[in-house]
Order: C-alpha cells, then structure tokens, then sequence
C-alpha cells in the first residue's frame, strides 16, 4: 500500500476517523495505555471499527515514525451500504448480480475480480470488514481502475449479507467443489449472489450451510481447482451468458 495512504500517530488517525475518512485497516498496540489511547479506542467503537491488536514490533515493520502505538490505512475507495444498494438495485429494474468474497485475502485476486465483475456489469462486491484482502494500491492497480466504479460493502458478518440477499428474493449460489451440482444447472436468470472462496479453504463450512445452491466447474485436468479469480470470471460469464 503507498504511503499516502498510511496514516500513524494517535491525533492524525483520530482527525480521519473525524472527517469521514474510511479506515481500511487499523493496527493498535498491544497493552496501548493513556487517555488519548482510551479516546481513540471509543472513537473506533463508536464508528465500529474493529482494530487488529498486535505487538509493537508489527508497528515497527509498517512505519520507522514516532506511531505513538497506532497505524491505519485509508482505503482509496468509499464503501456502500449493502441494504441501501441492493435497495437501489431493485428500484432500478435491473437484475441483480452480486460477489461475495469469503476469506479472501490475497490483494490481486481481489483486484482481478473486480476488473472481472465490473467487465460484466455486476452491481456490487461484499466483503467481511476483518479477514478480507485489503483495497490497496495492488488491488486498485490489477482491478484496472475498475474498483472506482463498482460499489464495495463491507459487512461485520458474511451470513448476515446472505440473509438480507435471501430475504430481498435474490439467490445465494456458492463456488464449491463440494456438491455434486455443476454451474450449468444453476438459474442465474434469477436475481443472484455468488460466492466465492480462498484459496486455501474455499468457501466456509459456515456460509455452505446458509446458501440456496452450490456448485461446481467441471475438472478434467490432473490440477483440481483454478485460481480464484478465474473461477470468478467463469461464474460471471455463465451469469451473463444465460441474462443474453
């Protein structure tokens, strides 16, 4: 992430909070002690604004400035409601098209993802506000620019996204090999949510239980997943190829 993003210092993180800046991520001292540390930890629950709590040689690593035990990243983008985009999605008499991202946390998948879901005129990417990728300036810069036009929400838990899609008739569909049932049986005529995995561990046990589908991409090959991004863009496609 480039430095203009970087912010450090108790008083400069408390002053963006303040002025409506969107914290993407925020690293607390451990044991951070004082009056000051006291105010900038109510300002963080106030706005909800989980912080990491690490040890001061993670501070050291991001910054050689005087940190006074607190580092934050200003996200370049602003991020939507969830509940007000989907609203304004259905008013529009569009069909929606929505990512969710489970555990993904590798910055340039998310990047790709976004080019890839921007490409097809999705209308939104959800993310979990703690575990997720970053948006960075790796993100921005293999999104193409594209993350400035698709909205992003962040949400303080996944299943409560599925259950505001599910409750506004749109269809929950997660990328799994864990189903018998391929992408080709799915409807994506119908308003839909895909969702999509790590890497490492896929989509999780949690959220499988919660969806209305699962499904698969046919494997032919020895290698028995593609990467995350490509998925992404092959569940997108398919989307739109049946919408055509």
């Amino acid at each position: 992430m480039s430095n203009e993003s970087q912010l450090f210092g108790i008083h400069a993180v408390m002053e963006a909070i303040k002025s409506g800046k969107t914290i993407d991520k925020i690293f607390l001292q451990k044991g951070l002690q004082g009056s000051l540390s006291k105010e900038l930890i109510q300002l963080l629950r106030t706005h909800k604004i989980t912080p990491n709590t690490v040890p001061v040689e993670k501070l050291n690593k991001l910054t050689h400035k005087n940190h006074q035990g607190v580092v934050a990243f200003v996200a370049p983008v602003d991020f939507y409601d969830l509940e007000e985009l989907v609203i304004r999605t259905q008013e529009s008499g569009e069909t929606p098209l929505f990512i969710v991202l489970d555990q993904l946390t590798d910055a340039r998948n998310f990047g790709a993802i976004i080019r890839s879901a921007e490409c097809v005129g999705a209308h939104g990417i959800v993310i979990a506000k703690t575990g997720a990728a970053p948006v960075s300036a790796d993100t921005v810069k293999t999104s193409a620019g594209a993350v400035f036009n698709l909205p992003i929400c962040k949400v303080a838990h996944l299943k409560d996204a599925l259950f505001l899609f599910q409750s506004c008739g749109i269809q929950t569909v997660a990328a799994t090999e864990k189903t018998e049932d391929s992408i080709y049986q799915i409807n994506f005529k119908l308003p839909t949510a895909i969702i999509m995995g790590s890497e490492g561990k896929g989509v999780s046990l949690g959220i499988l239980k919660l969806v209305d589908h699962k499904a698969k991409l046919p494997m032919f090959g020895e290698i028995s997943s593609l990467n995350v991004s490509v998925a992404a863009g092959v569940f997108l496609y398919e989307a739109i190829r049946q919408r055509m």
